[in-house]
């Protein structure tokens, strides 16, 4: 499918695979398209999109939500609309911060009233190509992920029907239209992007080298792969695990299932430079202190991810994968743009 090729074009390539990118993929990758060719979803004559280098041109969108400018507009005003908080002090856009690649530079959110949540706020960038939300994967539609932050005690705290008895609009019109501005939020075009594509300079030396040890010796892409780098899988790296204690179940607050306990949803590696601190408690403030978690196999618990295992990774070879994961910051977008 044409529309699918350019995400091909990446996994293969950041897997190692001997791929050229080919002259009419560079055209459908780079040229400004119209936002049926990007979405799958018919548009305002006129509307176009930029897609970022590297990411697949089509993002899966419900047929009964489909992408609109004045929708996206909606979201975009909603999204830093303090009245969606219970004290009208907090917007979505205070812990989804646009100058951090939307996310949160506390180790833990803060809702109204300086109260603490339980997980860190991840970056909301590419998440129009998610299957499932939140770091447990609570829902699997962004039209019910973007209600949960404002009705949680611990975020905005405020009930949906005052929520739209604030803002005039109905529960559906609100769900929909910030639901459309997330998907409208978009990362590629990084220098990753730009060497596989062909660019042989877009890398350093050191880069190239974190590259390799990315796709081989750290076995980063057993988890980290495809256009988003993120699986969108559940895996247990140890992080949620306390001096032998478990002090987060994870994933297995939605499954109930025991292998899912301590296991939390992939996150992306795009803007990763910028989207610190890491893990899903903010427990690590340096791509540093993440690189050297895995390197000595995480730790150790019941339910540990087979994947996860020492890897022996020397001084010099974690400082390359760092300068690596460094490259994949690129341009950030959002909403729509008129030629």
């Amino acid at each position: 499918m044409a529309l699918r090729a350019a995400g091909v074009l990446w996994v293969s390539a950041l897997v190692g695979a001997q791929v050229s990118p080919a002259p009419e993929l560079a055209v459908v990758e780079t040229r400004r398209i119209e936002e049926v060719a990007s979405v799958g979803q018919p548009s305002k004559p006129g509307t176009t999109r930029q897609v970022p280098l590297g990411l697949d041109l089509y993002m899966p969108v419900p047929e009964d939500n489909p992408l609109t400018v004045e929708k996206i507009a909606l979201g975009r005003r909603l999204f830093r609309d303090r009245r969606l908080s219970c004290d009208q002090s907090l917007s979505c856009a205070s812990c989804h911060d646009p100058r951090r690649a939307f996310s949160s530079a506390k180790p833990r959110a803060i809702g109204v009233f300086g109260r603490t949540g339980r997980r860190n706020a991840p970056a909301l960038i590419n998440r129009g190509y998610g299957r499932a939300f939140f770091w447990d994967g609570r829902t699997t539609t962004l039209e019910a992920q973007v209600l949960r932050p404002i009705e949680d005690v611990n975020e905005m705290d405020l009930t949906l029907a005052e929520a739209s008895a604030r803002v005039g609009l109905d529960i559906e019109t609100i769900a929909d239209a910030l639901a459309s501005y997330v998907r409208s939020i978009l990362s590629g075009d990084s220098p990753l992007d730009r060497y596989l594509n062909g660019d042989r300079t877009a890398l350093s030396p050191r880069q190239q080298e974190g590259l390799r040890l990315f796709r081989g010796k750290a076995n980063c892409t057993s988890c980290h792969v495809g256009p988003t780098l993120s699986d969108e899988q559940f895996h247990n790296t140890g992080v949620a695990w306390k001096d032998g204690e478990l002090v987060d179940q994870g994933r297995a607050l939605v499954t109930g299932g025991e292998a899912d306990r301590g296991a939390f949803k992939t996150p992306t590696l795009r803007e990763v430079a910028r989207t610190a601190p890491y893990m899903h408690d903010g427990s690590f403030p340096r791509l540093e202190d993440v690189v050297r978690f895995y390197s000595e196999g995480g730790r150790q618990n019941p339910n540990l991810d087979p994947e996860i295992r020492p890897l022996g990774l020397t001084r010099g070879e974690r400082r390359a994968l760092v300068a690596f994961l460094q490259a994949l910051s690129g341009t950030i977008q959002d909403g729509l743009q008129r030629p």
